[in-house]
């Protein structure tokens, strides 16, 4: 029994005539007229009550005609399923991400790719840079948003679609939260609250890199594996921090940004969309593709 055996009994049970039936199949009746015979013999009952002046089902056929019916629009829901997948419009993806992109992109993101691509299922997992760097090396990411520049070599490709640099963050209530602008030279003596290498190793080396070419020594009391956590300190009073600029659109009502002086001081940073192009299919490069065009 086949999925062509089936076309022909639900055409002969929809027109109870196998002459009309073997025209809207595009064939002649007597090679239906076997057809029919062989599946009848197949499932080992007759389908139709034969005669001069008409055909009528038995109640076999009447049984069968049901499951045939779903059997066929399952199979073709299978052949769309995969068409739709195959060409990048349903299916599954797993997107990690920073905590950082979901002060701006993510929010932007997100909905637009529901609505463009509404089958495909998203799965999230909010990781350190470093976690979603290897994860995408271990296909266990589909993409990522990450924080770059990246803080080691990887085989990963990424599109940059949020620039951003660094602002300092202060206490509400700090003697410098009113300063159009704050210089290292302000802070000198200032407790500093970093991160740690191991969460944040690229904010930790761009911090660091930045603070070696000012010639600069912070005083870290404080080191956290998260931006959030980085400005819940700070909001708390035990220092002042770098972060991205992009963070200050979530932060709490006790902290204050202010530039950091002079402008040559602070590098760019910013968010990307990364992808493994060992395993990256369809999806991903849609996903890609309009990340991109949210960031024109």
């Amino acid at each position: 029994m086949d999925l062509r055996q089936l076309q022909q009994f639900v055409a002969v049970a929809d027109t109870l005539n196998f002459r009309a039936a073997a025209e809207r199949l595009h064939m002649t009746q007597p090679p239906l007229s076997v057809s029919i015979r062989k599946l009848e013999e197949e499932i080992g009952a007759e389908l139709f009550v034969r005669s001069t002046h008409r055909v009528r089902l038995t109640t076999a056929g009447e049984a069968a005609l049901t499951d045939a019916r779903a059997a066929l629009f399952h199979a073709e829901e299978v052949a769309r399923v995969a068409r739709s997948t195959a060409h990048g419009f349903s299916g599954g993806l797993r997107v990690g991400f920073v905590g950082s992109a979901k002060n701006i992109l993510l929010p932007r993101l997100l909905p637009a790719f529901q609505k463009q691509y509404p089958d495909i299922v998203l799965k999230f997992s909010e990781l350190t840079n470093a976690e979603l760097i290897d994860s995408l090396e271990q296909n266990h990411l589909d993409v990522g948003i990450v924080r770059v520049p990246l803080s080691r070599r990887s085989d990963i490709r990424y599109i940059t679609v949020e620039r951003d640099h660094f602002v300092v963050a202060l206490p509400v209530r700090h003697r410098l939260a009113a300063k159009e602008g704050v210089s290292l030279d302000d802070l000198r003596d200032e407790p500093f609250i970093d991160y740690t290498t191991s969460g944040l190793p690229g904010l930790h080396a761009l911090t660091s890199i930045l603070f070696e070419e000012a010639k600069f020594s912070p005083r870290v009391t404080q080191e956290a594996v998260q931006v959030q956590t980085v400005l819940f300190l700070v909001e708390s009073g035990f220092g002042w921090a770098l972060v991205p600029s992009s963070s200050s659109k979530r932060a709490g009502a006790g902290v204050r940004f202010r530039p950091l002086v002079p402008a040559a001081l602070r590098p760019a940073i910013g968010l990307a969309v990364a992808y493994n192009p060992t395993f990256a299919g369809v999806t991903v490069q849609r996903f890609c593709e309009l990340a991109e065009s949210l960031a024109q």
